[in-house]
């Protein structure tokens, strides 16, 4: 049987675009808060710009070394882009429909209005014309373009306004000249007399720019940004030390070609087409913007909203029980696996884990990996305090990682003035996996405990990252933990693992086992079974597989937040594979994988999608969950996920994604669920006295059908 067949496979990156337009509806769905709608419909942009900063310029570069070879779904580079311009195109055009025609009137119902200059109050008027003269006047740079003067460079992402002007007295003489709006100033301006009333900076700027020309009469103005290729190239096995070859490209980053210009719909003919070719581009990059370009922006306008809590989601409080405010992690860790799932269970006790290393007499080393930190990370100040407390620490910063170079540069140097050992990623690389192993010398010997988790170690992304983590104490798992940063930090090739499994190419051969063992349960006449939960599935291989597997008569059933190069409903080939994606108020992030192993399950936890570039070109780890209770509850988990019916989508045949149908189901949101066992294990810890026998252990978390207590589970990694 050949599985390898262009039409059952869909293009990686128009999967992705599909998966936009999912949180799109997010943006127009009626049933989400107002404001919250308004924030889905800014996360498109950015999801959008990401896209092309990488994905569109990864393309390019393709067509421009004539590389021609097409993708498992049989399109080449250039017929990839051709498709993806048109549904960005389509993408923003619905962008700005559900704008206007549906959320700026929805917020004007609450008193919630962006202004425009002839709308405002006299009051209004004078305070903006002040902020101009006093604040915006000072900092704005007019460029002109001549025959002296060239086009002058567009930052990535920049705001900017083009002029056309003539000098008073000539109108023929007519000029160019480009403003760069300061990005040093709020974008959204709050406006006195009365609240919620806001005007954005290029309103204002527009309307006084003509004294920066003196002399001249400003004849048009309209807003202009370009989106540049960000992608980092670091030709890493030529280079001597990959942290200055970092920095060296963060530096030539901004200066990437333009994958991308968008123009106010104000904007002339004349002036588009002059933009155009000064900036490079072809007209199937040009998009005319019908409202305010930028839509990230949103954000800071919901942000600047007062006195309508009621339009946003409620808040709630993540579970941190109180026994760990009286014992050590340490103990706890010793007498039981803990599972967590954030952030319905408190990210504070993997903070706490390494604080409690750090301070601890008895600790003697630390080691962990660091793909993602926030910007004032208490993890790294605790593992520079381990360090200056005389503990050996050795951490892996990986300083490739997407759009967090800058940062993870700067905390691998803090790191290393802390005392720490730092290692800065491998040549040809990168590190994703999320692993900390602490080492402790007790009275019975030396004893390692470990977190691994699906997620980063960054304490800001774990309050709306649905993630799972797992502390053990497992002596296997701990030898395994110990080998992997052997080979991380210096030379070491251990013939094999006890109980973990690590990318590159032990993932794939250990996934690819477990489904053969699935497929010989199905032939054999027994029931098989395949569950899988992950951020993205397109490794052809994979798919490949989980078709044979489907073929064979193993029910699989996968939740996808966003690309699904797989297709369903082919005929003896995903009869049996269904596909969900959750889209909601968090950003599905957990990765789960599940196998029926006949009749005695196993279920792992995973920083890996099923993607090649996290197979093949990223160390990552897959770990099992070995206790009863605790692969019980990731199981309950993973049900209730799939018995969603409220934020789920079904992929169908015709590749499109659709709601369920709830005639005849119970309506259930999945992150409501856990969100409300949450809340209802908090209120709990505070009305009972802590149980020393079974207080470490999280709410046990039940299947839909049992109902009691469910919990839950964004970017691109």
């Amino acid at each position: 049987m050949n599985y390898q067949k262009e039409s059952y496979y869909t293009n990686r990156e128009l999967s992705w675009m599909d998966f936009n337009y999912r949180v799109l509806d997010e943006a127009r769905d009626k049933d989400n808060p107002l404001l919250e709608r308004v924030r889905f419909l800014g996360i498109t942009q950015s999801n959008l710009d990401e896209f092309f900063t990488v994905r569109v310029a990864s393309l390019r570069k393709l067509i421009s070394v004539n590389y021609e070879k097409a993708d498992p779904a049989g399109l080449t580079p250039a017929d990839q882009v051709e498709a993806i311009s048109a549904k960005a195109h389509e993408m923003v055009k619905r962008q700005y429909n559900t704008l206007n025609r549906s959320l700026l009137p929805l917020l004007e119902q609450h008193d919630i209005r962006i202004l425009t200059m002839e709308e405002l109050s006299e009051e209004q008027y004078t305070f903006v014309k002040n902020y101009f003269d006093d604040e915006l006047y000072p900092a704005l740079t007019p460029m002109a373009d001549d025959s002296s003067r060239p086009f002058p460079f567009i930052g990535n992402n920049t705001l900017n306004i083009a002029l056309r002007i003539y000098k008073n007295g000539n109108k023929k003489d007519r000029k160019f000249a480009t403003v760069q709006v300061p990005d040093v100033f709020p974008r959204v301006v709050i406006l006195p007399g009365g609240d919620n009333q806001f005007i954005l900076i290029e309103d204002i700027i527009k309307a006084f720019v003509g004294s920066l020309f003196i002399n001249y009469t400003v004849k048009e103005t309209s807003a202009y940004r370009v989106i540049r290729d960000l992608d980092l190239d670091v030709a890493e096995e030529d280079t001597s030390d990959l942290l200055k070859e970092v920095q060296k490209q963060l530096k030539m980053r901004e200066h990437g070609k333009v994958m991308r210009l968008e123009v106010e719909k104000s904007m002339s003919k004349h002036q588009r087409t002059r933009l155009a070719k000064a900036l490079g581009i072809q007209e199937s990059s040009l998009y005319i913007i019908n409202g305010p370009l930028n839509l990230t922006f949103l954000s800071k306008l919901v942000k600047s909203v007062t006195g309508h809590a009621d339009l946003n989601y409620p808040k709630y409080h993540a579970y941190y029980p109180a026994v760990y405010r009286e014992k050590s992690i340490f103990d706890l860790i010793k007498d039981h696996d803990i599972l967590m799932q954030y952030p319905y269970d408190d990210f504070q006790p993997v903070v706490d884990f390494i604080h409690e290393a750090a301070e601890d007499d008895d600790v003697l080393a630390i080691k962990m990996t660091l793909y993602r930190v926030s910007a004032d990370s208490p993890i790294i100040k605790y593992l520079g305090q381990a360090a200056q407390n005389g503990k050996q620490v050795t951490v892996l910063v990986e300083v490739k990682a997407r759009f967090d170079e800058e940062n993870n540069v700067h905390w691998a140097k803090k790191l290393e003035e802390m005392g720490c050992h730092v290692i800065y990623g491998l040549i040809g690389l990168k590190t994703h996996c999320k692993l900390a192993l602490v080492v402790r010398r007790e009275s019975e010997g030396i004893k390692r405990y470990m977190h691994m988790g699906t997620g980063n170690y960054n304490d800001v992304t774990a309050h709306f990252y649905t993630d799972m983590g797992l502390f053990t104490a497992d002596t296997d798992m701990g030898i395994d933990a110990s080998n992997i940063f052997n080979m991380l930090s210096g030379y070491s090739e251990p013939p094999y693992f006890h109980k973990l499994h690590i990318s590159p190419d032990g993932i794939r051969d250990f996934i690819n086992e477990r489904i053969d063992d699935e497929i010989s349960i199905a032939k054999a006449g027994r029931p098989a079974h395949i569950k899988m939960k992950m951020n993205s599935l397109s490794d052809p291989q994979i798919i490949s597989k989980l078709y044979e597997a489907s073929h064979a008569g193993v029910k699989i059933q996968l939740i996808i937040r966003g690309i699904c190069c797989l297709r369903t409903g082919i005929k003896g080939i995903s009869d049996n594979i269904e596909v969900h994606s959750i889209i909601g108020r968090l950003l599905e992030h957990s990765r789960i994988y599940y196998f029926s192993n006949d009749g005695e399950p196993q279920i792992y936890l995973s920083s890996a999608d099923m993607m090649t570039r996290n197979l093949n070109r990223r160390v990552e780890l897959l770990f099992p969950l070995l206790q009863p209770e605790i692969s019980k509850r990731a199981m309950a988990i993973f049900d209730t996920m799939w018995a969603d019916t409220v934020k789920t989508r079904v992929l169908q045949a015709d590749n499109e994604y659709v709601k369920c149908d709830r005639r005849g189901l119970v309506v259930l949101d999945s992150q409501a669920t856990f969100i409300e066992t949450a809340e209802k294990a908090v209120a709990a810890d505070h009305e009972t006295p802590t149980s020393t026998s079974n207080a470490h252990q999280f709410v046990p978390m039940m299947s839909p059908k049992n109902e009691p207590n469910p919990l839950s589970d964004e970017g691109d990694e």
